[in-house]
């Protein structure tokens, strides 16, 4: 737990994820570092079309006898096919993540899933033809056709990514 000290200042995220895990805990009986992981987890590709919701624990009578609970996993349309054909990977990957076997079952939720736009790529500024036949004339030496190309590609985003800056 992140301790306020007034000499020394805190990430405001401690003092948030210190105060959201354990009402998540109680609520929805999951924690706030399984949801901000989520991406390290299941992989970026899924972790945008879905989010983990809950965890169900089941009712337990005797203390002796441990089972394990199911993560419920919203996700949107037809993500719930790519989610249900990993279901055994995810249940791996999270159990791994939680220390121990934990979970047994998925269950998908079919709802919205908000995820934060991904900005488009800026556009870069053309060359000027000068720019274009100095950066040619550096790279024209390289023998490997594959490699020059690559080489000058990056030398045009470097380049044009300057040119935009000023």
């Amino acid at each position: 737990m992140a301790k306020f000290t007034p000499n020394r200042p805190v990430p405001v995220s401690d003092l948030v994820s210190d105060l959201l895990d354990p009402v998540l805990r109680k609520r929805a009986g999951i924690s706030v570092g399984l949801v901000q992981s989520w991406e390290e987890v299941v992989g970026p590709r899924l972790a945008v079309i879905s989010r983990p919701q809950k965890i169900q624990w089941p009712n337990r009578h005797d203390e002796d006898a441990f089972e394990p609970a199911v993560l419920v996993i919203a996700c949107e349309g037809m993500a719930a096919l790519h989610i249900q054909h990993e279901t055994s990977e995810i249940i791996g990957r999270v159990n791994a993540f939680l220390g121990y076997n934990a979970i047994g079952r998925i269950r998908i939720v079919q709802k919205p899933v908000r995820t934060a736009a991904i900005p488009p790529r800026p556009r870069l500024k053309p060359l000027s033809e000068a720019e274009a036949a100095k950066l040619s004339g550096k790279v024209s030496a390289i023998e490997n056709e594959e490699l020059r190309a690559s080489l000058e590609r990056l030398g045009r985003s470097v380049l044009g990514e300057r040119r935009r800056k000023h």
